[in-house]
Parts: C-alpha cells; sequence; structure tokens
C-alpha cells in the first residue's frame, strides 16, 4: 500500500488501531476481496458510502475496502453493539450508535451530519438491517441515508457488495467457517442529487416523498450495480422490510 494513502487518512485514534488491529487480519482470512473502481472514493472531504446488505460480516469486508482506499470509515450501526468496553472503543473510533425503531434515531443522523461537515467517510446500509430477500437482493430501504444525503454536500457514493453471506447465512443463521471466501465489491459512480439538493434550499420540505424519491434513486443503482457483480437482471419487485430485527440480528442501520 502507498504511503500517500497512509498520510490521506490522518491521525489515527488508538481507538481505531485496536479496530484495525481486528478488522483488518479478519477479514483478510475471512475474504479474498476484489474491488472495482475504488479508486471512486476520493482521498479527502465528505462521502457518504450507500451499500447493500448480506451479512452481520459485511462491516468487517467493507472496513477494509474503505481502508485500503485510503480513508477511515464512520459506520452507522445498532446501539445494541455500543455496550461495555467493546461499546467504548467504538464510539472512541468514531462509529455512530443508533436506536432504531424510535425517535432517538434523529439524534444518530444529527451525529452523522456533523461527521460529514467534519470531511469524514460515513458507511450507511440503507435497509437498516441484512436483506429478508430469499435470493440476496437489497429490500425496501429506510430514509435515514437519504435525509443524510439531502442535507449534507458529502459525495454520494453507491456501493454494491457480493459474498460475505457465504460465510454468514443471516436466513440459515449458520456461520460457515471458510477462508479467503471471494467477497466483491462495486464503486459506482457518484449520485448527481445537486437538483434535489437546489430544491432543498430553495425551501422544499424534506417530506416522506422527497426522501423515498432520493432512497430509490440511490438504491436503484445499488441494485443495477449488484445485478452487474452477479451477472444477472435483478428482479422487479423489492423484497419488504421488516418491522421488527429480530433479536439475534448483528447487522447495521441506517436510522
Amino acid at each position: 500500500m502507498s504511503t500517500q494513502k497512509w498520510r490521506t487518512r490522518g491521525p489515527i485514534p488508538v481507538a481505531l488501531w485496536l479496530c484495525i488491529l481486528v478488522v483488518y487480519p479478519v477479514a483478510s482470512v475471512l475474504f479474498r476481496l476484489r474491488y472495482r473502481n475504488a479508486d471512486r472514493i476520493p482521498s479527502r472531504g465528505p462521502v457518504l458510502l450507500v451499500a447493500n446488505h448480506v451479512s452481520v460480516l459485511d462491516p468487517l469486508a467493507c472496513a477494509r475496502l474503505v481502508f485500503d482506499a485510503g480513508r477511515i470509515p464512520h459506520f452507522l450501526a445498532k446501539e445494541s453493539l455500543f455496550r461495555g468496553l467493546a461499546g467504548t472503543i467504538l464510539r472512541a473510533a468514531g462509529q455512530i450508535p443508533v436506536a432504531r425503531f424510535s425517535t432517538a434515531a434523529r439524534g444518530a443522523l444529527a451525529a452523522a451530519e456533523a461527521d460529514l461537515r467534519a470531511g469524514n467517510l460515513i458507511v450507511v446500509y440503507p435497509e437498516g438491517s441484512v436483506t429478508r430477500d430469499p435470493d440476496w437482493w437489497p429490500m425496501q430501504a429506510r430514509t435515514g441515508a437519504a435525509h443524510l444525503a439531502l442535507t449534507s454536500e458529502a459525495l454520494v457514493l453507491p456501493v454494491a457488495q457480493w459474498g460475505p453471506q457465504r460465510v454468514h447465512d443471516y436466513h440459515a443463521e449458520k456461520f460457515h467457517l471458510r477462508f479467503r471466501t471471494p467477497a466483491d465489491y462495486l464503486v459506482g459512480e457518484p449520485l448527481d442529487l445537486s437538483a434535489l439538493r437546489a430544491e432543498v434550499r430553495a425551501g422544499r420540505i424534506i417530506d416522506a416523498e422527497l426522501l423515498r424519491e432520493t432512497t430509490e434513486l440511490m438504491m436503484s443503482r445499488v441494485r443495477d450495480q449488484l445485478a452487474e457483480l452477479r451477472g444477472e437482471p435483478a428482479p422487479l419487485a423489492v423484497h419488504p422490510a421488516p418491522r421488527r430485527e429480530r433479536r439475534s440480528g448483528a447487522a447495521g442501520s441506517a436510522a
């Protein structure tokens, strides 16, 4: 890895080093990571990276993608992961807890907005948890990521991933210990949200219709990229999201 990429990361807190010492080798053992267009991740400036969610192990592989691109990833993740010593480390490493299905989720969005204003990179899984689609296509997404996209000037990058579900099958609740399982990542072209952002600045209210429109724009790009990775067309119908996540899940969140 080039020394230039190390310089673009800036100072790395001790807590983040602890995360790296766990994530980097584990991801290397579990996955054979294959990136397409990772150079689309800019070395500096605010970035909102939106990805589909196929496994509870997604953050391990996606963190490697971002780190290998020369950035530090900050994830929006469910609040239950932020308990005890692990929670203390995650918070100190810049990760953002989300209290889903509650008004407290707004606090996570405010924290994420501040993080983007500070020029950081945030990873969001708009689906809120691992897809329930039986064929692993993206299910109906929540609108938190769209709100962040509309209220910031961050570069919005759609990312498709395919492969981590072969190691942990969320649907079957089984972990298959496989080494160097292929995990593919396709970083798409940045989304052009300039027109919608201009409407918001001009006074358009960020209502449910606008949030859904923006969410669909993001997720349609992710679905198309996933279809490219898989070499098959995406289905026309989108699987509905669950009303509540089952308690055993450990997936990421998007408020």
